[in-house]
């Protein structure tokens, strides 16, 4: 499979499939949803996460265009997490945006 994106890569995990961002294992969802829980400009997300802006407009239009891989890996989580007695809420992706 041929990527189309630049900054974002595939890193083998026994069940997430999401894209990290490239030479970092820093999920995209990680960074996007930072942004919109803590309300972070594009430049505030860059300064955060030492990234430059071109590496945070394309994890905004990947996590964007992936909702539904993003809220079946968080329900995955939240279950591996709670099946170990820990219980967490995680904010739906939907309310967010």
């Amino acid at each position: 499979m041929i990527s189309t994106w630049k900054y974002l890569v595939d890193i083998t995990h026994p069940w997430k499939r999401q894209l990290y961002v490239k030479g970092r294992k820093l999920p995209a969802s990680t960074v996007w949803i930072g942004m919109l829980v803590n309300k972070l400009t594009r430049e505030q997300a860059a300064d955060n996460w030492d990234i430059p802006i071109e590496v945070i407009d394309e994890i905004i239009l990947y996590c964007e265009n992936n909702k539904e891989l993003l809220e079946r890996e968080a329900a995955e989580e939240k279950r591996r997490l709670e099946e170990k007695g820990i219980n967490i809420e995680h904010p739906n992706l939907t309310e967010i945006s």
